[in-house]
C-alpha cells in the first residue's frame, strides 16, 4: 500500500478540516466514476502502487494496472451493480462505507462462479488515504462469502465450496 506508517502513527494524525473535505471530494470522485462506470475517473482517485484486497479470499490487485482489472472483473460479474450507502465514516486516515450491493451475479467474485441470481449483500469497504500522493491507496473490501453463496445458490453450504465442490 502506499503509505507504509503503522496504525499508531496513523491515529496520530490530525484531524484538520482541509485535509478532510480534501478526503470527501475524492471519496465523491470516486462514487461518481464508479455508478458511471468510468475506470479512468476510478484510477484517477488511486495512488500510482495502490491495492485492492477481498479479505476474506485474500485475492489482491496490486498498482493501477490491477486496479483497472479488479474494476473490470467487478463490473463483469456484477454489471448491473447498484451500491447503496448505509453509513460513511470519513477521517484523516481515509473512509470507511458500509454499503449494500444489490447485483446480478453474472461472472465470478471472490472465488464463487457466476450463478445468475439477483444477490444482495452487506460490503464494508476501507479507503485507506495515501497523504503523499493525496489519493486513496486502494480498497479493503470486507463481503460475507457465506451470504453471496446463500444468494446465488440457495440450499447449497459454504462448506462444499471450501472443499472444492462449487456450484
Amino acid at each position: 500500500m502506499a503509505d507504509p506508517s503503522t496504525i499508531r502513527q496513523r491515529l496520530a494524525w490530525p484531524f484538520d478540516v482541509p485535509t478532510l473535505r480534501r478526503i470527501k471530494r475524492l471519496w465523491v470522485r470516486h462514487s461518481i466514476a464508479e455508478d458511471a462506470r468510468d475506470i479512468d475517473g476510478l484510477i484517477s482517485t488511486r495512488a500510482p502502487d495502490c491495492v485492492y484486497e477481498i479479505v476474506p479470499t485474500g485475492q489482491r490487485w496490486e498498482g493501477h494496472a490491477g486496479a483497472r482489472e479488479f474494476y473490470r472483473e467487478l463490473f463483469a460479474a456484477f454489471p448491473d451493480n447498484r451500491f447503496e450507502l448505509t453509513d460513511i465514516v470519513i477521517g484523516p486516515q481515509g473512509v470507511f462505507e458500509a454499503a449494500t450491493l444489490t447485483a446480478t451475479h453474472a461472472g465470478p467474485f471472490a472465488g464463487l462462479a457466476p450463478s445468475g441470481r439477483r444477490v444482495r449483500l452487506q460490503v464494508g469497504i476501507h479507503f485507506p488515504w495515501d497523504p503523499s500522493t493525496r489519493r486513496f491507496g486502494g480498497e479493503r473490501i470486507l463481503v460475507d462469502r457465506g451470504a453471496l453463496v446463500a444468494h446465488a445458490w440457495p440450499g447449497l453450504h459454504l462448506d462444499a465450496v471450501a472443499l472444492g465442490r462449487p456450484p
